[in-house]
């Protein structure tokens, strides 16, 4: 079983896997360790990831990026129409969801962006168990913490439809901190002040900012503001405006006129942005922009800053927010880790070191912290992995209230109560009383919507209460309603009971000299402990809650899985076909060029001749009417260069087998003389060594004993 963290952005995505004793983030198929975040469409297949940006340029209209900023949300939300600026594709209206229509397999067609976000995390899911050998299911998404619960459920949704099971939806500023956190053996203890880390992350689209909290053991979230508004990609759109402006008058084009030379301009602006993020000043260079105009400009880093200076004057509202939120000032925070791709431009840097007064630590990969904690959080939640106990303890960010219909029996009920408040911990339980006589309905709803991001329905569920009547003596049935923000920061009335008050007996807690309450037990013999009567509310039975919330329903879910498996094997099938085109062309130069070298003495003139007659015309089928056919008719023709090309090559081959087994005759041969003079070489020393012996023995039997040679003379 596999523990996977997926970090998806807006621009990339990057993946984060639990092993050797540590977490690796993986390479993908062109062994990048970021994959593009784009969702492409041709008139063959579909192109995802490093595939889907290989022909981004050319086909623009149909490549789709930004997917988790549209997932979740309605056509007419605000926010939608801002991405249409920073989208080629047409975005469009699926059922009242945000969609895209495209161009794919020759025809028009719609997509919402929770089939566009499944189809991507279908990619992930394959290059991830392509790296790690194993099939893929339990992962932790990361989401911005501004997601909505409709966001929310919808990524749920989208990672289902891709086959994966999500433990757990976690915010990026928190699997940031999770991830420094759970590395850290110096955290205070639990009596200790505890070490406060404001988090900045400025990211490709968006931006914020965290206060956490940090003890041995455990991490608390603080606040969390943004700017849903503020990233890479804003910089990039400031310099591209610019050099519109510049190209105008400059080499009299119009690029706002023209996409795909707009989308090449944005894409040297983002490289440029890059360089000026280590250089005062970066050239610029594309040739045959537009109407065959080669362009060339220089930008000095100062320049840049002026063009963004309304993005600039943004930065500190985000760290403005958090420490109010959170009642701090900035000297109380100990240390600022900078993350996001943005954060490396030195006028955001500066401006934030400015605003606190102190140095900003960088000891986190600014592009990696939030897979790599993504990656801690499901190997905590996995029983199969072993982690450092830490605990993560979220907040809510917008509050949620509960509104009902009033009794008819209690005139002076209220009817709506704010049960989750903005700041409180995360995942969190609560249980709700209502006194009925009959079924009641209670809906739940986001208590200031002008909080949401755009305009995001407040409203988060309609939940039905069944099973609710008058007791024998017409009183009212106490009902208790389970209700509970859950791990992803999704809403649910997770159960319902009902209750009743009774007396039952419990002992009395007997006092101590000092007047403090101590238990004892009754041994044998002795007086038995004193009880009283109390009266106490004892669960009795369910009560069944039908749900409406705003997810998708199980039948449609069932259809877009259907479908993605479809388009799955579509695409699987296509690229099978091209690597059998790929292999018939590759076949073709090889056996032409071994007919006239390798394989030459195995062929007589008349096969050589039959053998470069069928090359000629399969290559010519192959660049006619073969350029786009089927798997099978690949592999038909393959099968017949075989039929002609196969004698020669077995010929060749067991020349070269018997070449190679008179090699290794050969080898044994030598090894077993070898083997032989080594062994007449022991036994010649062993008769050398047995012939010393026996001398030496006949040299002392000759010898005449001491008294013996004395006696003699």
């Amino acid at each position: 079983m596999s523990v996977v963290g997926i970090d998806l952005g807006a621009q990339s995505t990057k993946v984060g896997v639990a092993r050797n004793k540590g977490i690796d983030i993986i390479t993908n198929e062109v062994s990048n360790r970021s994959t593009p975040s784009l969702v492409g469409f041709s008139a063959r297949s579909r192109h995802i990831g490093e595939a889907a940006k290989t022909q981004e340029t050319s086909n623009l209209k149909n490549t789709v990026g930004n997917l988790k900023r549209l997932i979740g949300r309605s056509f007419n939300d605000p926010d939608v129409q801002v991405e249409q600026d920073y989208s080629t594709a047409q975005i469009c209206d699926v059922n009242g969801q945000a969609g895209v229509e495209v161009n794919y397999l020759g025809k028009k067609e719609k997509f919402t962006a929770t089939q566009l976000v499944a189809m991507y995390l279908t990619k992930i899911r394959d290059i991830t168990a392509k790296e790690l050998k194993l099939p893929v299911s339990d992962v932790t998404i990361s989401v911005p913490a501004w997601f909505t619960d409709v966001q929310r459920r919808a990524m749920i949704d989208a990672g289902e439809i891709a086959g994966l099971k999500v433990l757990r939806l976690i915010n990026d500023t928190t699997a940031t901190a999770l991830g420094y956190g759970i590395t850290k053996l110096d955290l205070p203890g639990p009596e200790e002040k505890p070490r406060r880390v404001m988090f900045v992350d400025i990211g490709y689209s968006d931006y914020t900012a965290s206060i956490v909290e940090f003890r041995k053991g455990e991490l608390n979230v603080k606040s969390t503001a943004y700017d849903r508004h503020f990233g890479g990609r804003n910089f990039d759109k400031a310099l591209t405006e610019h050099f519109a402006d510049e190209f105008k008058e400059k080499f009299k084009i119009d690029v706002r006129t023209n996409a795909k030379a707009w989308s090449r301009t944005l894409a040297a602006a983002e490289k440029m942005k890059k360089v000026l993020s280590a250089n005062p000043a970066a050239p610029m260079s594309i040739e045959s922009l537009m109407e065959d105009v080669d362009v060339r400009a220089i930008v000095k880093r100062e320049e840049l800053e002026v063009m963004v200076k309304p993005l600039l004057e943004r930065i500190t509202v985000p760290l403005e927010q958090a420490l109010a939120e959170a009642k701090l000032k900035p000297e109380d925070i100990d240390s600022i880790e900078m993350v996001g791709g943005c954060t490396r431009v030195p006028a955001v840097k500066d401006a934030v070191a400015k605003f606190f007064g102190k140095n900003l630590s960088f000891t986190l990969n600014q592009d990696e912290a939030i897979a790599r904690g993504c990656a801690f959080s499901c190997a905590i939640l996995s029983p199969v992995f072993r982690v450092r106990d830490f605990s993560v303890h979220d907040i809510v960010s917008y509050p949620i209230e509960f509104t009902w219909e009033q009794s008819a029996d209690i005139p002076d009920e209220d009817t709506s109560l704010t049960v989750f408040n903005r700041g409180n911990v995360m995942p969190s339980t609560k249980i709700l009383t209502f006194y009925r006589k009959q079924p009641f309905d209670l809906e739940a709803r986001y208590a200031n919507p002008e909080q949401l991001p755009g305009k995001i329905n407040p409203w988060v569920g309609r939940f039905s209460v069944k099973g609710v009547k008058a007791d024998a003596n017409d009183d009212f049935m106490i009902c208790k309603l389970k209700a509970r923000l859950n791990l992803h920061g999704i809403l649910n009335v997770e159960s319902g009971y009902y209750v009743e008050d009774m007396e039952v007996e419990e002992p009395v807690p007997e006092e101590g000299e000092n007047g403090e309450a101590m238990d004892t037990d009754a041994k044998a013999g002795e007086q038995p402990k004193k009880t009283r009567k109390v009266k106490k509310q004892v669960r009795k039975g369910d009560l069944p809650i039908s749900s409406g919330t705003p997810g998708i329903d199980e039948s449609l879910k069932n259809t877009f899985t259907e479908r993605e498996n479809a388009m799955y094997m579509e695409d699987k099938l296509i690229a099978e076909t091209d690597e059998k085109k790929n292999e018939l062309e590759a076949s073709i130069y090889e056996l032409r060029d071994k007919i006239e070298g390798v394989y030459a003495e195995f062929a007589s003139e008349e096969e050589k001749e039959k053998l470069r007659a069928k090359l000629m015309d399969t290559e010519d089928w192959l660049y006619e009417e073969g350029e786009d056919t089927s798997k099978s008719v690949y592999v038909a023709k393959m099968d017949e260069i075989r039929f002609i090309a196969g004698p020669i090559i077995q010929r060749h081959r067991e020349k070269a087998e018997a070449e190679r087994q008179a090699v290794l005759q050969a080898q044994e041969e030598a090894a077993a003389k070898k083997r032989a003079e080594a062994e007449a070489q022991r036994k010649a020393e062993e008769e050398a060594k047995k012939a010393d012996e026996k001398a030496d023995d006949t040299e002392m039997k000759d010898a005449p004993a001491e008294g013996e040679a004395k006696a003699q003379e």
